[in-house]
């Protein structure tokens, strides 16, 4: 991994390259079919309650509290497994894949990603991503805190951060600064979000949405 790049093209994955707004609505959707509303709305307030104490989102952790509120109902145990065995592949956005043959066309692409240690490998797993990636895959608790280890596993000339949060995108270029070029997919509710929207800068590049990326030149991208 210590090679030097001439550029290295990164890639987020929820509602980068994967729709998980999806993913939540069939979760919800399950939760309210097995379990019923006030099921639904425990498991989800747990979630939420979760995420703000470790700053991502834990699926199988909200669902493990969760299962120690109501230990006496053996129905939780098949929430785990709808989880694990969900078809991610099935809720990739179109192009997806293609969109990442051909970065890889101009450097060396790698995922990075935020989640937890056992459910977000195993949704980059079983989507295609990690196969399509070739295993260059990152994932932190806040990607945007650990870019000196990104430098040092996959060391570049230049970056390219492909992301739908322009919270992670800014702060990535306020710490790369000309290093890095961002791009931007407006896709998913972050990106969508006419107050976040306005909230931070544009990025280098803005995308309808991550199959257009097949439409651009990316040797064209290098430090301004």
């Amino acid at each position: 991994m210590s090679d030097m790049h001439d550029r290295v093209i990164l890639f987020d994955v929820d509602n980068t390259l994967l729709d998980n707004d999806a993913v939540q609505a069939d979760l919800s959707a399950y939760l309210i079919d097995q379990f019923g509303a006030v099921a639904h709305d425990r498991y989800w307030a747990l979630f939420e309650e979760l995420r703000g104490e470790l700053g991502y989102a834990d699926y199988l952790g909200a669902l493990e509290r969760y299962r120690l509120e109501e230990m006496h109902d053996p129905r939780v145990l098949r929430m785990a497994n709808w989880l694990v065995d969900y078809d991610f592949a099935g809720k990739l956005y179109p192009g997806a894949l293609d969109a990442v043959a051909h970065a890889q066309r101009f450097g060396h692409t790698v995922v990075l990603s935020d989640g937890d240690a056992v459910f977000q490998p195993r949704k980059v797993s079983r989507s295609g991503i990690w196969e399509r990636f070739d295993s260059h895959v990152l994932i932190y608790v806040h990607k945007e805190e650990e870019l000196d280890d990104v430098a040092r596993l996959y060391p570049a000339k230049h970056y390219v951060m492909i992301d739908d949060k322009l919270r992670i995108l800014a702060a990535m270029k306020a710490l790369w600064g000309p290093r890095l070029t961002t791009i931007f997919p407006v896709q998913g509710h972050y990106a969508t979000d006419p107050k976040l929207r306005d909230a931070y800068p544009p990025a280098d590049l803005t995308l309808e949405r991550i199959g257009d990326l097949m439409n651009h030149d990316l040797s064209a991208l290098a430090p301004r």
